[in-house]
């Protein structure tokens, strides 16, 4: 039902004048709802300044009447990622910052380019569910389950293969053969965002407390240290 304002008429739908930002920025609407948003970025913090404020997704709309087609194109997914990095892997990303009219649309992609033994290594994604189909090569791919089960579910994926990592599960893919191999990934949100694990526990800033670590991990403190001083690679 809606109500004196007319921010939802009862069937999903919200009437001129309550798209604008002070009415969804909190996701609360119910068009906001049928829409399936979920959290865009790490965390919203309430402010009471609207001069402070954000969308949730981080993004403001364009006047739909200015859009072009180049709000909704990207060209160059046909280059390979450069592999010459410590894991021998590089993630394209083609997201809402790469393509601006994905904002709100809850999809995304991405290019993952694998050198010979190359590792996309162990991550999750936050906010999306990923499926990958091989393009090119071998790729030993796999996740685990939550806790406490803790089950690793893997398999071994060639050109043409399709496998799917749920939200929020650690995940990795490595190419087993000696030549490159591509993948490329959908994605349920257009901001699905990557927590790397080791990068994150051994590369964050500022460094993680080797106390935390070394008990966490049941290792001695000089080998938190020596996984700390490593260069991590983003990917």
């Amino acid at each position: 039902m809606g109500d004196e304002n007319g921010n939802n008429n009862g069937d999903g739908r919200v009437e001129e004048g309550k798209m604008h930002g002070e009415d969804i920025r909190a996701g609360g609407s119910d068009r906001a709802r049928d829409l399936g948003f979920n959290p865009l970025q790490d965390f919203c913090v309430a402010v009471d300044e609207p001069e402070a404020a954000l969308f949730v997704n981080g993004k403001f709309c364009k006047d739909p009447k200015l859009s072009t087609a180049e709000d909704f194109f990207l060209k160059g997914l046909d280059v390979a990622g450069d592999t010459s990095n410590k894991v021998g892997s590089n993630v394209t990303q083609v997201n809402v910052a790469q393509i601006a009219g994905l904002n709100t649309l809850g999809v995304s992609l991405a290019r993952i380019d694998f050198a010979p033994y190359g590792l996309n290594p162990p991550h999750t994604h936050p906010r999306a569910t990923e499926i990958l189909t091989v393009l090119e090569g071998t790729l030993y791919v796999g996740f685990v389950t939550s806790n406490p089960e803790n089950r690793l579910i893997t398999k071994v994926l060639n050109k043409g293969d399709v496998f799917v990592f749920p939200i929020g599960l650690i995940h990795f893919q490595f190419n087993t053969g000696h030549t490159n191999a591509v993948a490329i990934s959908g994605f349920s949100s257009q901001n699905p965002g990557v927590i790397t694990i080791a990068n994150s526990v051994f590369g964050s800033k500022p460094p993680i407390s080797d106390d935390v670590l070394s008990k966490a991990f049941q290792v001695e403190k000089n080998v938190v240290d020596y996984l700390q001083a490593q260069f991590w690679v983003n990917n």
